[in-house]
C-alpha cells in the first residue's frame, strides 16, 4: 500500500482548529447566567454535515473512573430555547494530505471551546475568574 503524501510524518499539521466567542447575561441578583449569542469559527478541511450539533457535561464515576453519561439517553441536549442564536462559519479549507476525502474531525474542538468562551464572557462581565464547570449561581454571587 502507498501511503499519502505527508501521512505519518511531521510535514504537515493534520488537525483542524477554530475560535470560539460567547456573548453572555448574568443576572446580578440570582448569579443566572444566558448565553444568547455564540460565534464560532473552525478550519476542518471538507466539511461533510455542518448542521450537526450536541452538547454535554460527562461525569465520572470516582469508584470505576468511568463516565456516567455512557449514551446519548443520558446526554443534555439543547432544544431551541437553550440555543439563542449560534453562528457557526466554517473556514474554506482544502487539505490533500490529511485523507482522501479531505476531512477533519470537529467533535472535541467544537466543545471545549464554547466552555472557555463562555467563562471568559463571564469574567468580563462580572469580574470573576471561574475556574471550574459548570458555572453555578453560587459561584457568582
Amino acid at each position: 500500500a502507498r501511503s499519502r503524501p505527508g501521512a505519518g510524518s511531521s510535514r504537515y499539521s493534520l488537525h483542524a482548529f477554530g475560535a470560539v466567542f460567547a456573548e453572555v447575561t448574568v443576572d446580578p441578583e440570582f448569579g443566572t447566567v444566558r448565553v444568547p449569542r455564540l460565534v464560532g469559527a473552525y478550519g476542518a478541511g471538507r466539511i461533510v454535515n455542518p448542521l450537526l450539533a450536541l452538547m454535554e457535561q460527562t461525569h465520572v464515576d470516582e469508584g470505576t473512573g468511568r463516565a456516567v453519561e455512557a449514551d446519548l439517553a443520558e446526554y443534555l441536549v439543547p432544544v431551541n430555547p437553550d440555543v439563542g442564536d449560534l453562528d457557526v462559519t466554517f473556514v474554506p479549507e482544502r487539505d490533500p494530505h490529511v485523507n482522501p476525502l479531505g476531512v477533519k474531525g470537529l467533535a472535541e474542538i467544537t466543545l471545549v471551546g464554547v466552555a472557555a468562551a463562555i467563562v471568559n464572557a463571564v469574567h468580563h462581565a462580572t469580574g470573576r475568574r471561574v475556574r471550574e464547570l459548570p458555572v453555578l449561581p453560587e459561584t457568582l454571587t
